[in-house]
Protein backbone atom coordinates (compact mmCIF):
# COMPACT_ATOMS: atom_id res chain seq x y z
CA UNK A 1 0.00 0.00 0.00
CA UNK A 2 1.20 3.56 -0.66
CA UNK A 3 2.31 5.86 2.13
CA UNK A 4 3.79 9.32 2.16
CA UNK A 5 7.52 9.84 2.53
CA UNK A 6 9.10 11.65 5.45
CA UNK A 7 9.11 14.99 3.66
CA UNK A 8 6.45 16.45 1.46
CA UNK A 9 7.06 20.19 1.63
CA UNK A 10 7.41 21.55 -1.84
CA UNK A 11 7.38 25.14 -0.70
CA UNK A 12 9.64 24.96 2.38
CA UNK A 13 12.50 26.13 0.27
CA UNK A 14 12.93 29.87 -0.06
CA UNK A 15 16.00 30.17 2.07
CA UNK A 16 18.33 33.14 2.25
CA UNK A 17 20.44 33.47 -0.86
CA UNK A 18 18.10 31.36 -3.01
CA UNK A 19 18.24 32.27 -6.70
CA UNK A 20 15.54 32.07 -9.42
CA UNK A 21 15.99 29.74 -12.41
CA UNK A 22 13.56 29.06 -15.26
CA UNK A 23 13.17 25.56 -16.70
CA UNK A 24 11.63 25.33 -20.16
CA UNK A 25 10.20 21.80 -20.41
CA UNK A 26 8.66 20.85 -23.76
CA UNK A 27 6.64 17.65 -23.91
CA UNK A 28 4.90 15.88 -26.74
CA UNK A 29 1.46 17.25 -25.79
CA UNK A 30 2.26 20.48 -23.94
CA UNK A 31 5.05 22.80 -22.94
CA UNK A 32 5.54 24.75 -19.77
CA UNK A 33 7.90 27.12 -18.07
CA UNK A 34 8.68 26.33 -14.43
CA UNK A 35 10.17 28.79 -11.98
CA UNK A 36 12.50 27.45 -9.32
CA UNK A 37 14.08 29.08 -6.30
CA UNK A 38 17.33 27.29 -5.45
CA UNK A 39 19.96 27.65 -2.77
CA UNK A 40 21.94 25.51 -0.36
CA UNK A 41 19.30 23.36 1.35
CA UNK A 42 16.49 25.20 -0.44
CA UNK A 43 14.40 24.24 -3.46
CA UNK A 44 10.93 25.24 -4.60
CA UNK A 45 9.33 24.84 -8.00
CA UNK A 46 6.09 25.94 -9.58
CA UNK A 47 4.57 26.26 -13.00
CA UNK A 48 4.18 29.83 -14.26
CA UNK A 49 2.96 29.13 -17.79
CA UNK A 50 1.66 26.12 -19.73
CA UNK A 51 0.84 26.02 -23.42
CA UNK A 52 -0.40 23.33 -25.84
CA UNK A 53 1.83 21.43 -28.23
CA UNK A 54 -0.52 20.50 -31.06
CA UNK A 55 0.98 18.92 -34.20
CA UNK A 56 -0.39 19.96 -37.58
CA UNK A 57 -0.86 17.70 -40.64
CA UNK A 58 -0.31 19.46 -43.97
CA UNK A 59 -0.08 17.78 -47.36
CA UNK A 60 0.06 14.36 -45.74
CA UNK A 61 2.99 15.21 -43.44
CA UNK A 62 2.75 15.65 -39.65
CA UNK A 63 4.65 18.70 -38.37
CA UNK A 64 5.42 20.31 -35.02
CA UNK A 65 4.15 23.88 -34.63
CA UNK A 66 7.59 25.08 -33.57
CA UNK A 67 6.79 28.79 -33.82
CA UNK A 68 3.78 28.29 -31.57
CA UNK A 69 6.06 26.53 -29.08
CA UNK A 70 8.58 29.37 -29.21
CA UNK A 71 5.77 31.87 -28.61
CA UNK A 72 4.80 29.84 -25.54
CA UNK A 73 8.40 29.86 -24.30
CA UNK A 74 8.57 33.65 -24.57
CA UNK A 75 5.24 33.99 -22.74
CA UNK A 76 6.54 31.68 -20.02
CA UNK A 77 9.75 33.65 -19.56
CA UNK A 78 7.66 36.82 -19.39
CA UNK A 79 5.53 35.23 -16.65
CA UNK A 80 8.65 34.12 -14.78
CA UNK A 81 10.01 37.67 -14.97
CA UNK A 82 6.82 39.09 -13.48
CA UNK A 83 7.32 36.80 -10.48
CA UNK A 84 10.94 37.84 -9.93
CA UNK A 85 10.99 41.54 -10.76
CA UNK A 86 12.49 40.85 -14.16
CA UNK A 87 15.52 38.93 -12.93
CA UNK A 88 16.51 35.33 -13.60
CA UNK A 89 19.73 33.58 -12.64
CA UNK A 90 19.43 31.32 -15.67
CA UNK A 91 17.36 29.45 -18.23
CA UNK A 92 17.59 25.80 -19.33
CA UNK A 93 15.66 23.98 -22.06
CA UNK A 94 14.70 20.32 -22.38
CA UNK A 95 12.36 18.56 -24.79
CA UNK A 96 11.56 15.26 -26.46
CA UNK A 97 14.31 13.64 -28.52
CA UNK A 98 15.19 12.77 -32.16
CA UNK A 99 13.41 15.63 -34.00
CA UNK A 100 15.17 18.63 -35.49
CA UNK A 101 14.95 21.84 -37.49
CA UNK A 102 17.02 22.63 -40.57
CA UNK A 103 18.45 26.12 -41.11
CA UNK A 104 19.76 27.71 -44.29
CA UNK A 105 22.99 29.70 -44.62
CA UNK A 106 21.32 32.82 -43.18
CA UNK A 107 20.05 30.94 -40.12
CA UNK A 108 16.43 30.88 -41.31
CA UNK A 109 14.31 27.82 -40.58
CA UNK A 110 13.61 25.64 -43.63
CA UNK A 111 10.05 24.65 -42.76
CA UNK A 112 8.52 23.28 -39.60
CA UNK A 113 10.22 20.24 -38.03
CA UNK A 114 8.59 16.95 -38.99
CA UNK A 115 6.98 14.97 -36.15
CA UNK A 116 8.62 11.66 -35.26
CA UNK A 117 5.22 9.94 -35.59
CA UNK A 118 5.05 10.89 -39.27
CA UNK A 119 5.23 7.94 -41.64
CA UNK A 120 8.19 9.20 -43.72
CA UNK A 121 10.68 6.85 -42.03
CA UNK A 122 8.91 3.70 -43.21
CA UNK A 123 11.50 1.46 -44.84
CA UNK A 124 14.44 3.67 -43.83
CA UNK A 125 15.83 1.22 -41.26
CA UNK A 126 16.11 -1.39 -43.99
CA UNK A 127 17.86 1.10 -46.28
CA UNK A 128 20.46 1.94 -43.62
CA UNK A 129 20.87 -1.75 -42.73
CA UNK A 130 22.00 -2.52 -46.27
CA UNK A 131 25.09 -0.40 -45.65
CA UNK A 132 25.48 -0.99 -41.90
CA UNK A 133 23.95 -4.18 -40.43
CA UNK A 134 21.88 -3.63 -37.24
CA UNK A 135 24.38 -5.49 -35.04
CA UNK A 136 27.21 -3.23 -36.23
CA UNK A 137 25.09 -0.10 -35.85
CA UNK A 138 24.24 -1.08 -32.26
CA UNK A 139 27.85 -1.93 -31.41
CA UNK A 140 28.86 1.52 -32.63
CA UNK A 141 26.11 3.59 -30.97
CA UNK A 142 24.29 1.42 -28.40
CA UNK A 143 20.94 2.97 -29.37
CA UNK A 144 17.73 0.95 -29.35
CA UNK A 145 16.11 0.42 -32.73
CA UNK A 146 13.16 2.76 -33.13
CA UNK A 147 11.81 3.49 -36.59
CA UNK A 148 11.86 7.26 -36.00
CA UNK A 149 15.46 7.65 -34.78
CA UNK A 150 17.14 10.74 -36.24
CA UNK A 151 19.43 8.67 -38.44
CA UNK A 152 16.35 7.25 -40.20
CA UNK A 153 14.68 10.65 -40.46
CA UNK A 154 17.80 11.98 -42.20
CA UNK A 155 17.80 8.96 -44.50
CA UNK A 156 14.21 9.86 -45.45
CA UNK A 157 15.31 13.43 -46.27
CA UNK A 158 18.50 12.44 -48.02
CA UNK A 159 17.42 13.40 -51.55
CA UNK A 160 14.98 16.13 -50.58
CA UNK A 161 15.19 19.89 -51.18
CA UNK A 162 15.23 20.88 -47.51
CA UNK A 163 18.34 18.87 -46.70
CA UNK A 164 20.03 20.07 -49.90
CA UNK A 165 19.50 23.69 -48.82
CA UNK A 166 20.39 23.12 -45.15
CA UNK A 167 23.61 24.39 -43.61
CA UNK A 168 22.77 23.65 -39.98
CA UNK A 169 20.72 21.01 -38.13
CA UNK A 170 19.56 21.77 -34.60
CA UNK A 171 17.68 19.36 -32.34
CA UNK A 172 14.51 20.86 -30.87
CA UNK A 173 15.88 22.24 -27.55
CA UNK A 174 19.01 23.52 -29.33
CA UNK A 175 16.80 25.28 -31.89
CA UNK A 176 14.86 27.07 -29.13
CA UNK A 177 18.16 28.00 -27.44
CA UNK A 178 19.48 29.34 -30.75
CA UNK A 179 16.48 31.61 -31.17
CA UNK A 180 16.88 32.84 -27.59
CA UNK A 181 20.63 33.47 -27.74
CA UNK A 182 21.81 33.53 -31.35
CA UNK A 183 24.38 30.82 -30.49
CA UNK A 184 24.22 27.32 -31.95
CA UNK A 185 25.25 24.13 -30.16
CA UNK A 186 24.32 20.45 -29.93
CA UNK A 187 23.74 19.20 -26.39
CA UNK A 188 25.20 15.74 -25.86
CA UNK A 189 22.43 13.86 -24.01
CA UNK A 190 19.98 14.63 -26.81
CA UNK A 191 22.61 14.10 -29.52
CA UNK A 192 23.09 10.57 -28.20
CA UNK A 193 19.51 9.72 -29.24
CA UNK A 194 20.27 10.49 -32.91
CA UNK A 195 22.01 7.09 -33.27
CA UNK A 196 25.10 8.96 -34.52
CA UNK A 197 27.08 9.23 -31.23
CA UNK A 198 29.59 6.70 -29.91
CA UNK A 199 28.65 6.40 -26.20
CA UNK A 200 32.18 5.28 -25.30
CA UNK A 201 33.78 8.49 -26.58
CA UNK A 202 30.87 10.93 -26.29
CA UNK A 203 31.62 12.06 -29.84
CA UNK A 204 30.16 11.57 -33.31
CA UNK A 205 30.64 8.22 -35.03
CA UNK A 206 32.09 9.06 -38.44
CA UNK A 207 31.64 5.44 -39.52
CA UNK A 208 27.91 5.43 -38.83
CA UNK A 209 27.43 8.85 -40.42
CA UNK A 210 29.23 7.76 -43.59
CA UNK A 211 27.24 4.55 -43.86
CA UNK A 212 23.96 6.41 -43.32
CA UNK A 213 24.88 9.24 -45.70
CA UNK A 214 24.73 11.87 -42.94
CA UNK A 215 26.88 15.02 -43.16
CA UNK A 216 28.18 15.61 -39.63
CA UNK A 217 29.11 19.14 -40.69
CA UNK A 218 25.41 20.01 -40.34
CA UNK A 219 25.67 19.69 -36.54
CA UNK A 220 26.81 22.56 -34.33
CA UNK A 221 29.62 21.88 -31.81
CA UNK A 222 28.76 19.52 -28.98
CA UNK A 223 27.89 20.86 -25.54
CA UNK A 224 27.63 18.95 -22.29
CA UNK A 225 25.18 19.52 -19.43
CA UNK A 226 26.41 22.51 -17.45
CA UNK A 227 28.15 24.18 -20.40
CA UNK A 228 27.21 27.79 -21.20
CA UNK A 229 24.83 28.16 -24.15
CA UNK A 230 24.85 31.96 -24.49
CA UNK A 231 22.80 34.77 -23.01
CA UNK A 232 19.35 36.03 -23.92
CA UNK A 233 19.41 38.35 -26.93
CA UNK A 234 18.42 42.01 -26.45
CA UNK A 235 15.26 41.41 -28.52
CA UNK A 236 14.31 38.50 -26.21
CA UNK A 237 14.90 40.65 -23.13
CA UNK A 238 12.65 43.33 -24.63
CA UNK A 239 9.97 40.74 -25.50
CA UNK A 240 9.97 39.15 -22.04
CA UNK A 241 10.66 42.17 -19.81
CA UNK A 242 13.69 40.47 -18.27
CA UNK A 243 16.76 42.37 -17.14
CA UNK A 244 19.99 41.11 -18.67
CA UNK A 245 22.31 39.48 -18.74
CA UNK A 246 20.40 36.19 -18.39
CA UNK A 247 22.58 33.13 -19.06
CA UNK A 248 21.24 30.08 -20.87
CA UNK A 249 22.85 26.83 -19.70
CA UNK A 250 22.96 23.53 -21.54
CA UNK A 251 21.10 21.06 -19.31
CA UNK A 252 20.21 17.43 -19.97
CA UNK A 253 18.25 18.72 -22.95
CA UNK A 254 16.66 15.35 -23.68
CA UNK A 255 13.81 15.51 -21.18
CA UNK A 256 14.55 11.96 -20.03
CA UNK A 257 18.14 12.96 -19.20
CA UNK A 258 16.77 15.75 -17.03
CA UNK A 259 14.14 13.44 -15.53
CA UNK A 260 16.76 10.85 -14.54
CA UNK A 261 18.90 13.62 -13.05
CA UNK A 262 15.77 14.48 -11.05
CA UNK A 263 15.43 10.97 -9.57
CA UNK A 264 15.76 11.32 -5.76
CA UNK A 265 17.84 8.14 -5.44
CA UNK A 266 20.39 7.36 -2.77
CA UNK A 267 23.33 5.28 -3.94
CA UNK A 268 23.31 3.36 -7.23
CA UNK A 269 21.16 0.27 -6.49
CA UNK A 270 18.03 1.67 -8.10
CA UNK A 271 16.01 1.44 -11.29
CA UNK A 272 14.02 4.35 -12.64
CA UNK A 273 10.91 4.67 -14.76
CA UNK A 274 10.42 8.11 -16.27
CA UNK A 275 6.74 8.17 -17.12
CA UNK A 276 4.77 10.34 -19.47
CA UNK A 277 3.80 9.83 -23.09
CA UNK A 278 6.57 7.21 -23.00
CA UNK A 279 7.83 5.06 -20.14
CA UNK A 280 11.63 4.99 -20.07
CA UNK A 281 12.69 2.19 -17.73
CA UNK A 282 16.23 1.21 -16.81
CA UNK A 283 19.27 1.81 -14.65
CA UNK A 284 22.03 4.40 -14.45
CA UNK A 285 25.50 3.14 -15.34
CA UNK A 286 29.07 4.46 -15.64
CA UNK A 287 29.60 2.84 -19.07
CA UNK A 288 27.47 1.52 -21.96
CA UNK A 289 26.39 -2.08 -22.51
CA UNK A 290 26.93 -2.85 -26.20
CA UNK A 291 26.67 -6.64 -26.53
CA UNK A 292 24.39 -8.56 -28.84
CA UNK A 293 22.16 -9.68 -25.94
CA UNK A 294 21.54 -6.03 -25.14
CA UNK A 295 20.64 -5.25 -28.75
CA UNK A 296 18.24 -8.17 -28.98
CA UNK A 297 16.59 -7.01 -25.76
CA UNK A 298 16.10 -3.60 -27.44
CA UNK A 299 17.91 -1.62 -24.75
CA UNK A 300 19.41 1.77 -25.43
CA UNK A 301 22.52 3.53 -24.08
CA UNK A 302 21.66 7.22 -23.95
CA UNK A 303 24.13 9.60 -22.36
CA UNK A 304 23.18 11.31 -19.12
CA UNK A 305 24.22 14.06 -16.74
CA UNK A 306 27.64 13.91 -15.07
CA UNK A 307 29.03 11.40 -17.55
CA UNK A 308 26.45 8.71 -16.79
CA UNK A 309 24.75 6.31 -19.20
CA UNK A 310 20.98 5.90 -19.18
CA UNK A 311 20.62 2.21 -19.93
CA UNK A 312 16.92 1.84 -20.65
CA UNK A 313 14.12 0.52 -22.79
CA UNK A 314 11.46 2.72 -24.40
CA UNK A 315 7.92 1.55 -23.63
CA UNK A 316 4.80 3.06 -25.18
CA UNK A 317 3.81 4.64 -21.85
CA UNK A 318 0.77 6.72 -20.97
CA UNK A 319 0.30 7.46 -24.67
CA UNK A 320 -1.98 4.43 -24.67
CA UNK A 321 -4.20 5.95 -21.98
CA UNK A 322 -4.02 9.46 -23.46
CA UNK A 323 -5.11 8.21 -26.85
CA UNK A 324 -8.00 6.23 -25.34
CA UNK A 325 -9.24 9.33 -23.51
CA UNK A 326 -8.91 11.42 -26.68
CA UNK A 327 -10.83 8.81 -28.70
CA UNK A 328 -13.68 8.62 -26.20
CA UNK A 329 -13.92 12.41 -25.95
CA UNK A 330 -14.05 12.75 -29.75
CA UNK A 331 -16.79 10.10 -29.82
CA UNK A 332 -18.88 12.18 -27.42
CA UNK A 333 -18.13 10.30 -24.19
CA UNK A 334 -15.50 12.30 -22.30
CA UNK A 335 -14.31 10.74 -19.06
CA UNK A 336 -12.84 12.33 -15.96
CA UNK A 337 -9.58 10.55 -15.27
CA UNK A 338 -9.95 10.30 -11.48
CA UNK A 339 -13.28 8.44 -11.41
CA UNK A 340 -12.21 6.30 -14.38
CA UNK A 341 -9.03 5.21 -12.56
CA UNK A 342 -11.12 4.36 -9.49
CA UNK A 343 -13.34 2.15 -11.66
CA UNK A 344 -10.27 0.58 -13.25
CA UNK A 345 -8.91 -0.28 -9.80
CA UNK A 346 -12.08 -2.32 -9.19
CA UNK A 347 -11.94 -4.05 -12.60
CA UNK A 348 -10.62 -7.65 -12.81
CA UNK A 349 -6.83 -7.73 -12.52
CA UNK A 350 -4.80 -9.06 -15.46
CA UNK A 351 -7.93 -10.17 -17.33
CA UNK A 352 -6.25 -9.09 -20.57
CA UNK A 353 -2.83 -7.59 -21.32
CA UNK A 354 -1.13 -6.27 -24.45
CA UNK A 355 2.49 -5.70 -25.44
CA UNK A 356 3.08 -2.06 -24.49
CA UNK A 357 6.16 -2.00 -26.72
CA UNK A 358 4.27 -3.01 -29.88
CA UNK A 359 5.07 -0.52 -32.70
CA UNK A 360 1.48 -0.95 -33.81
CA UNK A 361 0.49 1.45 -31.02
CA UNK A 362 2.78 4.30 -32.16
CA UNK A 363 0.39 6.07 -34.53
CA UNK A 364 -2.50 8.14 -33.16
CA UNK A 365 -6.17 7.24 -33.57
CA UNK A 366 -8.57 4.45 -32.62
CA UNK A 367 -6.58 3.24 -29.62
CA UNK A 368 -9.41 1.37 -27.77
CA UNK A 369 -10.14 -0.63 -30.93
CA UNK A 370 -6.46 -1.42 -31.46
CA UNK A 371 -6.15 -2.61 -27.86
CA UNK A 372 -9.20 -4.84 -28.30
CA UNK A 373 -7.75 -6.24 -31.54
CA UNK A 374 -4.44 -7.00 -29.81
CA UNK A 375 -6.34 -8.91 -27.11
CA UNK A 376 -8.15 -10.95 -29.76
CA UNK A 377 -4.91 -11.83 -31.54
CA UNK A 378 -3.50 -13.33 -28.34
CA UNK A 379 -6.69 -15.22 -27.48
CA UNK A 380 -7.67 -12.99 -24.55
CA UNK A 381 -11.05 -11.44 -23.84
CA UNK A 382 -11.64 -7.94 -25.13
CA UNK A 383 -12.24 -5.19 -22.55
CA UNK A 384 -15.97 -4.74 -22.08
CA UNK A 385 -16.00 -1.06 -21.19
CA UNK A 386 -13.76 1.97 -20.64
CA UNK A 387 -12.75 0.93 -17.11
CA UNK A 388 -11.61 -2.49 -18.32
CA UNK A 389 -9.70 -0.87 -21.19
CA UNK A 390 -7.90 1.40 -18.75
CA UNK A 391 -7.16 -1.55 -16.45
CA UNK A 392 -5.76 -3.44 -19.44
CA UNK A 393 -3.52 -0.46 -20.27
CA UNK A 394 -2.21 -0.08 -16.72
CA UNK A 395 -1.71 -3.82 -16.17
CA UNK A 396 0.14 -3.94 -19.50
CA UNK A 397 2.36 -0.99 -18.58
CA UNK A 398 3.20 -2.54 -15.21
CA UNK A 399 4.03 -5.79 -17.00
CA UNK A 400 6.31 -3.93 -19.41
CA UNK A 401 7.95 -2.08 -16.49
CA UNK A 402 8.57 -5.44 -14.82
CA UNK A 403 10.23 -6.88 -17.92
CA UNK A 404 12.39 -3.79 -18.48
CA UNK A 405 13.65 -3.65 -14.90
CA UNK A 406 14.39 -7.38 -14.88
CA UNK A 407 16.22 -7.20 -18.21
CA UNK A 408 18.19 -4.12 -17.15
CA UNK A 409 19.39 -5.93 -14.03
CA UNK A 410 20.31 -9.05 -15.96
CA UNK A 411 22.10 -7.36 -18.84
CA UNK A 412 23.97 -4.72 -16.84
CA UNK A 413 24.75 -6.71 -13.69
CA UNK A 414 23.47 -3.77 -11.62
CA UNK A 415 21.71 -4.76 -8.38
CA UNK A 416 18.34 -3.05 -7.84
CA UNK A 417 16.73 -2.61 -4.44
CA UNK A 418 14.10 0.02 -5.30
CA UNK A 419 12.28 1.40 -8.34
CA UNK A 420 11.80 5.16 -8.68
CA UNK A 421 8.84 6.34 -10.76
CA UNK A 422 9.11 9.98 -11.81
CA UNK A 423 7.17 12.15 -14.23
CA UNK A 424 3.42 12.35 -14.78
CA UNK A 425 2.82 8.69 -13.95
CA UNK A 426 3.99 9.32 -10.38
CA UNK A 427 0.52 10.83 -9.78
CA UNK A 428 -1.16 7.61 -10.94
CA UNK A 429 -1.27 5.62 -7.72
CA UNK A 430 -2.81 2.57 -9.38
CA UNK A 431 0.01 2.38 -11.94
CA UNK A 432 2.64 2.84 -9.22
CA UNK A 433 1.14 0.09 -7.04
CA UNK A 434 0.76 -2.28 -9.99
CA UNK A 435 4.42 -1.66 -10.89
CA UNK A 436 5.51 -2.48 -7.32
CA UNK A 437 3.43 -5.65 -7.41
CA UNK A 438 4.73 -6.68 -10.84
CA UNK A 439 8.40 -6.01 -10.05
CA UNK A 440 8.23 -7.40 -6.51
CA UNK A 441 10.16 -4.30 -5.40
CA UNK A 442 9.28 -1.17 -3.43
CA UNK A 443 8.39 1.81 -5.60
CA UNK A 444 9.13 5.42 -4.68
CA UNK A 445 6.81 7.70 -6.66
CA UNK A 446 7.85 11.28 -7.35
CA UNK A 447 8.70 13.89 -8.09
CA UNK A 448 6.20 14.30 -10.88
CA UNK A 449 8.20 17.31 -12.13
CA UNK A 450 11.48 15.39 -12.32
CA UNK A 451 12.43 16.74 -15.77
CA UNK A 452 12.05 20.37 -14.71
CA UNK A 453 13.85 19.68 -11.42
CA UNK A 454 16.73 17.91 -13.16
CA UNK A 455 16.92 20.82 -15.60
CA UNK A 456 17.12 23.28 -12.70
CA UNK A 457 19.66 21.21 -10.77
CA UNK A 458 22.12 21.34 -13.69
CA UNK A 459 21.62 25.10 -14.03
CA UNK A 460 22.06 25.65 -10.31
CA UNK A 461 25.16 23.46 -10.24
CA UNK A 462 26.73 25.40 -13.10
CA UNK A 463 25.93 28.66 -11.30
CA UNK A 464 27.41 27.44 -8.01
CA UNK A 465 24.06 27.54 -6.22
CA UNK A 466 24.05 23.76 -5.59
CA UNK A 467 27.55 22.26 -5.31
CA UNK A 468 28.42 18.57 -5.35
CA UNK A 469 27.05 17.13 -8.60
CA UNK A 470 24.26 14.57 -8.92
CA UNK A 471 24.62 13.03 -5.46
CA UNK A 472 24.20 16.37 -3.70
CA UNK A 473 21.34 17.44 -6.00
CA UNK A 474 19.50 14.19 -5.35
CA UNK A 475 19.89 14.67 -1.61
CA UNK A 476 18.27 18.09 -1.96
CA UNK A 477 15.41 16.52 -3.93
CA UNK A 478 14.85 13.88 -1.22
CA UNK A 479 14.73 16.59 1.43
CA UNK A 480 12.34 18.94 -0.34
CA UNK A 481 10.05 17.00 -2.71
CA UNK A 482 6.88 15.05 -1.88
CA UNK A 483 7.40 11.31 -2.36
CA UNK A 484 5.07 8.34 -1.94
CA UNK A 485 6.18 4.79 -1.15
CA UNK A 486 4.43 1.69 -2.52
CA UNK A 487 5.27 -1.73 -1.11
CA UNK A 488 4.77 -4.80 -3.30
CA UNK A 489 1.87 -7.07 -2.46
CA UNK A 490 0.61 -10.34 -3.86
CA UNK A 491 2.36 -13.05 -5.83
CA UNK A 492 4.66 -12.12 -8.71
CA UNK A 493 3.88 -15.49 -10.32
CA UNK A 494 0.56 -14.11 -11.59
CA UNK A 495 2.53 -11.54 -13.56
CA UNK A 496 4.74 -14.26 -15.02
CA UNK A 497 1.63 -16.07 -16.23
CA UNK A 498 0.23 -12.88 -17.71
CA UNK A 499 3.51 -12.24 -19.57
CA UNK A 500 3.39 -15.80 -20.96
CA UNK A 501 0.06 -15.03 -22.68
CA UNK A 502 1.79 -12.52 -24.92
CA UNK A 503 4.31 -15.07 -26.15
CA UNK A 504 1.96 -18.05 -26.42
CA UNK A 505 3.33 -19.70 -23.31
CA UNK A 506 -0.04 -20.10 -21.62
CA UNK A 507 -3.49 -20.84 -22.94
Amino acid sequence: MPHAGPRGARGASRGPGARPFAAVDLGASSGRVMLASVGEGALSLREVHRFPNEPVRVGGTLYWDILGLYRGVLAGLRAAGRETGGRLAGVGIDSWAVDYGLLDASGALLGNPVHYRDGRTEGMAERVARRLPPAELYAATGIQHLPFNTVYQLAAERDGPRLAAARRLLLIPDLIAYWLTGEAGTELTNASTTQLIDPRTGDWSARVAEAAGVDLGLFAPLRRPGDPAGTLLPEVLAETGLTGPVPVTAVGSHDTASAVAGVPAQGDRFAYIATGTWSLAGVELPAPVLGEDSRRANFTNELGVDGTVRYLRNIMGLWLLQECLRHWAAAGTPYELGPLLAEAARAPALRSVVDAGDPGFIAPGGMPDRIAAACRRTGQPEPRDAAETVRCVLDSLALAHRAAVADARRLSGRAVDVVHIVGGGAHNELLCQLTADACGLPVVAGPAEAAALGNVMVQAGAAGAVPGGLAHARGLLRATQPLRHHEPSGDTAVWERAAARLTGGED
